[in-house]
């Protein structure tokens, strides 16, 4: 009867487990935004700075500009992800970089200018 008892139990927390890691997935979103750019340094910076915590993916696309982020709503907003892009220097959807963080970055990132150079 305990060995049948204990099974029930060991049954019943799997269960709850299973249940608990469906839900977690659940509440993960993606979005895609627009981010300016140009280089493959300019993917680094942009990448990095949309890794805030509860993302769980961040990955720039350098010829479509589109950054794509799978996140948990719960825990950062996508409003958030675009500012702290922005404070990286590139415009992100609704975010524009300050004219103080867009002069810091290097010169083959300045997607302002017709002549960047991209590597």
């Amino acid at each position: 009867m305990k060995r049948i008892t204990g099974l029930l139990v060991l049954l019943m927390a799997c269960i709850s487990l299973s249940f608990g890691q469906q839900k977690q997935t659940a509440s993960i979103q993606t979005a895609t935004i627009t981010v300016k750019g140009n280089c493959n340094e300019c993917k680094e910076r942009i990448e990095e700075a949309a890794y805030l915590k509860g993302v769980k993916r961040a990955e720039w696309d350098k010829e479509t500009k589109m950054l794509t982020v799978s996140f948990r709503p719960a825990k950062v907003s996508l409003q958030q992800i675009e500012q702290n892009i922005a404070k990286a220097g590139h415009d992100a959807g609704n975010s524009k970089a300050s004219d103080e963080a867009y002069e810091a970055l290097p010169a083959c990132c300045a997607y302002k200018h017709q002549n960047a150079q991209t590597h």
